[in-house]
């Protein structure tokens, strides 16, 4: 059963969407809405609107809409019950009892506590006689007793049922196990395997505290070296980061990104609390936007080697796309930062507390990239590092750090800065002009429907769907239009089948005296939700008049009545000549 109408509405009044977003970002406010960067996607322009007078949101760059419900469950990664019951709290009122399907709900609290008896099992196993080789490990490593138990480090026994076993004797049923990736199934088909053993591990805790995932490292030679949980219910391993449940509560909003487990613990156990490191991926935009809500700057600080070098060059643009400041920090002697704290002894808190405040900005790391590549004592290569260099500068959205940069590259080449920025400014067009194309082509696609996941038919019939799309919002955001547009046409009349049913619904729900969109999380899926909010806010501009709800409905009837190319292969003669009759008489 959905959860009572009454109650529902009661939450949204008490649940203002502006008030709690802030929250998770930056607002202004523009005319009767709220502007800001989006949560959901990395952007250097506002395109995420809150319509205060509906308390929903759009964001015009990814396409995410929906509801106060919607911003708790894709923030704060919940179920449609979860976030409910979030906003409750929240709001004061009591969840009402034996009115809804929690099943997925009871679900994920399964996952979780089965994460949580498997880290104390982990934990305990490292301090007995079967873990003595992982703890050897981690002290070999320089770890110390009270960093493992802050992090919770533990070892899985060398034995495929030691975990299962454990959690059946607790009552978890395999279904639950296979769930939260705990365990797979065997080859037979019949019984299960524990998905890691003999491996020191490593918990992932989500910023409530939750521990939603593991990361293992082989005690052999075997590959892989680090296994992950893959995706459950409650990990999306492109979407959470290591230790951010420890490093969110550092109070300068200044993250230090690394690049994996033990490089985040070292770090963690000289000082820096406010480590982080992806799950076994390279950084999401995803991963970038998460940071934003904690932090202002992100310190990079991956190998010092090749590959982390290219990553460090690829994490600068999702970074800066995020809206987030970056630094730099390079190593010495190729080093990775557990390497270099350890190789410090006792004074490697205080040697990688000076690379931190020594580390350069990114504009400044690149330029030095570029520049170490070329002989600026040859004129050719001082051409060539001045050519990449302006391609360095002509990505930054601020004229004042470009004409910074640019008297720079003037004092290092002997070139007048007039010229450099001249070359800047042609640059810069350019770009502009791409950037134009690039949103021209976005238009026109969605225009044509191609990408339009949801309403697969709107690539066929995109005039029909754009007037059915309008003839829904003047519905959802004008209700007392529906007789007067139900009496001119019904959904019979609509030529795609998500449309058609988004207008049934909506004409039953405004018939039965229900605010339209109360319940949309409840009775459609989270892509189709932020379809229907796109459409709702996306189209609708002026209050409608019957002159335009006409034209609308008579772009459908006249859609529906048209003759497709299939019609016409098979129509007879009778058929065709019928046809051409109408269209004749329709445009006397």
């Amino acid at each position: 059963m959905a959860l009572p109408e009454d109650f529902l509405q009661e939450l949204k009044m008490r649940s203002d969407l502006t008030e709690i977003a802030s929250g998770y970002m930056s607002l202004k406010r523009r005319g009767r809405n709220m502007v800001g960067l989006c949560p959901f996607h990395g952007e250097k322009t506002p395109s995420f609107n809150i319509y205060t007078e509906s308390n929903s949101f759009y964001c015009f760059g990814c396409g995410a809409g929906g509801d106060v419900v919607t911003f708790i469950m894709k923030t704060e990664n919940l179920d449609y019950i979860e976030a409910v019951r979030f906003l409750a709290q929240r709001a004061g009122l009591n969840m009402p009892e034996n009115t809804y399907d929690d099943s997925m709900t009871q679900l994920r609290k399964r996952i979780y506590e089965a994460n949580r008896e498997s880290a104390r099992f982990f934990h305990k196993c490292l301090y007995s006689p079967q873990g003595k080789k992982g703890l050897d490990y981690l002290y070999g490593r320089g770890l110390n007793d009270k960093t493992i138990r802050r992090f919770g480090l533990g070892f899985a026994p060398d034995d495929r049922f030691a975990l299962s076993n454990h959690l059946k004797s607790l009552g978890f049923k395999d279904n639950e196990m296979l769930s939260a990736n705990l365990v797979y199934k065997n080859r037979s088909g019949k019984g299960t395997n524990d998905r890691f053993y003999n491996r020191v591990m490593f918990p992932i805790i989500d910023v409530r505290g939750n521990v939603i995932a593991f990361g293992g490292r082989i005690m052999t030679d075997q590959k892989p070296k680090y296994l992950n949980t893959s995706d459950t219910p409650v990990f999306k391993k492109s979407a959470n980061l290591f230790s951010l449940n420890n490093a969110k509560k550092v109070a300068d909003r200044t993250l230090i990104l690394c690049e994996g487990y033990m490089d985040v613990i070292s770090v963690n156990q000289a000082g820096f609390e406010n480590a982080v490191a992806t799950l076994g991926t390279a950084l999401t935009s995803e991963q970038a936007v998460l940071m934003k809500r904690f932090a202002d700057e992100v310190i990079i600080c991956y190998d010092a080697d090749e590959a982390g070098q290219k990553a460090t060059q690829r994490a600068i643009g999702i970074l800066r796309n995020a809206g987030l400041n970056i630094r730099v920090l390079t190593i010495p002697d190729g080093k990775d930062p557990d390497e270099f704290i350890k190789k410090h002894g006792e004074n490697g808190a205080s040697a990688f507390y000076n690379l931190v405040n020594g580390s350069n900005n990114d504009v400044e790391y690149r330029l030095n990239k570029v520049k170490n590549s070329f002989n600026l004592k040859i004129p050719d290569q001082r051409v060539q590092y001045l050519n990449e260099a302006m391609k360095v500068l002509s990505n930054l959205d601020s004229v004042i750090e470009q004409e910074i940069y640019a008297s720079r590259l003037a004092e290092e080449t002997n070139v007048q800065k007039e010229s450099i920025m001249s070359s800047l400014k042609r640059l810069n067009s350019q770009k502009n002009r791409n950037f134009r194309q690039k949103e021209f082509r976005k238009i026109q696609t969605d225009l044509s429907g191609r990408d339009d996941k949801i309403n697969p038919q709107h690539k066929d019939e995109p005039r029909a769907t754009r007037a059915e799309e309008e003839l829904i919002s003047y519905l959802v955001n004008y209700p007392d239009t529906m007789e007067s547009i139900i009496s001119k046409i019904d959904s019979k009349s609509f030529i795609t089948e998500f449309n058609r049913k988004l207008f049934e619904y909506f004409v039953q729900r405004i018939s039965s005296g229900y605010e339209p969109l109360n319940t949309i999380n409840n009775d459609f899926s989270p892509d189709e939700t932020g379809k229907i909010f796109q459409i709702v806010h996306k189209t609708i501009t002026l209050k409608p008049t019957h002159q335009a709800l006409d034209e609308y409905i008579n772009i459908i009837v006249e859609e529906k009545g048209r003759l497709k190319k299939e019609d016409i292969a098979s129509a007879s003669m009778e058929d065709l000549s019928d046809y051409i009759k109408k269209l004749k008489e329709k445009r006397k």
